[in-house]
């Protein structure tokens, strides 16, 4: 097998060879290295590379499958990026800013840990925006990722580093964290699989593990591979009190046929590009034609009363810790950081954290209502197929169907199931953009209904089959 199929195998596939001994976990690694040495240079998205204590951890997993050791782990042999976010004790943790550049983190994040436990080798560490307080993954500390399917644009963010290296072949899993659509939105723009777990169901650490906005979970190019990677981080951790126990894993096999499901193609007020609508459609009848019952229904939220209650969340929650690095060096931060500081003083238009809370009710409200009829919702995961690579966002006015939006990330379709938090959403990709760029489906659940998520997402795979089989990946051209 060629380096570049052996770089894109599924991690289930890559396990059941290592069984059965057609493959080694050192192969895999060395091709998956290989692959991003020949396209990290456009792609760029790693900030560390930990080849050679991947490779170390690689022999040992090849002795394990011959029986010593123990045996092997869940994850045994298999290359995982992790979020350079989560950190890694003794490594930097610099939240991709140049105030913090020389910062080291003194403990291991939980999933890191669970990855580790598991026999994931972690052999690289991907990139955010600064802070992961925007939509696309660019920063005066790493530069820019750009998306391997089109490198014009970017592949989304905070968790883009994850999404380009999964799409760009140069890992098999990966890991992020979503506080505003951060995994989801990079699923989408790369044509790969994001799950946004119910809050507490993967644990983190303090303070963010406290804020039902924030999500840790996994990343990966198929549902079975996410599925794999979900049920190693899931359950509870003494590093997080709101983690939910006991652990939960999802089913390997839940048939999705009779299923009923409710498709808003254009949920509430929120304009919709007219190829992702398209793309969403054609996946919905995919499930219909897998025996799905979908009916099209509307929601009742608008893009004002959203952003409102977004940013009282933001603006109380997550920009005072944004806030203290600007107050030491202003001038060190990225444009879009300014920008994100400067909505969070503006952007709630005088609305309280508590009357965000309100908002947040009356969505919750109006979710229990659709799913006493439906096991789930689906709509697009994003209104634009992409956004540019490099783009500060900060006077860039964004058009979506002939509608200007007042801030660009009001095209994310995520932030409404940040704040119901204990709905699990999977993002799928749903087709191509004509620029070349995927699209993604959100499949959200009922609270804490984690099977029926990917039940749907396995029986959409199945009837529309996306990239990543033999043939079908990015060309990535490195740069001159």
């Amino acid at each position: 097998m060629h380096d570049t199929e052996l770089a894109y195998l599924p991690a289930t596939t890559a396990l059941a060879m290592f069984r059965a001994r057609t493959l080694s976990p050192v192969e895999l690694l060395d091709a998956v290295i290989a692959r991003a040495e020949r396209v990290e240079p456009a792609v760029n998205a790693f900030t560390e590379e930990l080849y050679g204590e991947a490779r170390d951890q690689a022999k040992i997993a090849e002795a394990r499958y011959l029986g010593r050791d123990g045996g092997p782990r869940a994850l045994e042999g298999l290359p995982v990026a992790v979020k350079e976010e989560q950190s890694i004790a003794g490594r930097s943790e610099t939240s991709g800013s140049l105030l913090l550049r020389d910062n080291i983190a003194t403990e291991t994040h939980p999933v890191v840990e669970r990855v580790v436990a598991a026999g994931g080798l972690v052999h690289a560490r991907t990139t955010t925006p600064e802070f992961s307080c925007v939509s696309f993954t660019h920063s005066r500390l790493w530069g820019v990722t750009r998306n391997p399917w089109n490198l014009d644009y970017s592949p989304g963010g905070s968790s883009g580093g994850a999404g380009a290296a999964l799409a760009a072949g140069t890992t098999t899993l990966a890991t992020g964290s979503d506080i505003g659509g951060s995994i989801r939105i990079p699923a989408s723009f790369c044509g790969v699989v994001g799950f946004k777990p119910p809050y507490g169901r993967v644990p983190s650490l303090p303070p963010f593990n406290l804020d039902h906005y924030c999500h840790e979970g996994p990343m990966a190019r198929t549902v079975a591979d996410t599925v794999l990677l979900q049920n190693v981080l899931t359950g509870p951790h003494p590093a997080d009190h709101a983690s939910l126990g006991p652990a939960v894993h999802v089913p390997a096999a839940v048939t999705a046929a009779g299923m009923r499901v409710a498709l808003a193609v254009y949920p509430g007020d929120l304009p919709v590009d007219p190829e992702v609508a398209a793309n969403t459609r054609a996946a919905a009848q995919s499930l219909a034609d897998a025996g799905v019952i979908v009916r099209e229904v509307e929601l009742s939220w608008t893009r004002a009363e959203l952003s409102r209650a977004a940013w009282a969340h933001y603006a109380t929650v997550f920009g005072p810790v944004v806030a203290q690095a600007e107050a030491a060096a202003p001038d060190l931060l990225n444009p879009y950081t300014r920008e994100f500081l400067r909505q969070c003083r503006t952007g709630p238009a005088g609305t309280t954290y508590v009357e965000g809370l309100h908002f947040e009710a009356r969505i919750h409200a109006e979710l229990a209502e659709l799913f006493r009829t439906h096991d789930a919702l689906l709509l697009p995961t994003t209104a634009v197929p992409a956004f540019l690579a490099g783009d500060e966002y900060t006077d860039t006015v964004v058009t979506v169907d002939g509608v200007e939006l007042g801030y660009y990330a009001e095209a994310a379709i995520t932030v409404p199931f940040n704040m119901a938090g204990r709905c699990p959403v999977l993002s799928v990709p749903s087709g191509f953009a004509s620029t070349g760029v995927p699209t993604g489906l959100q499949i959200v659940g009922r609270t804490y209904d984690d099977a029926t998520v990917f039940a749907l997402a396995a029986a959409l795979e199945r009837t529309r089959p996306w990239a990543y089989g033999p043939g079908r990946h990015p060309v990535v051209t490195p740069p001159a």
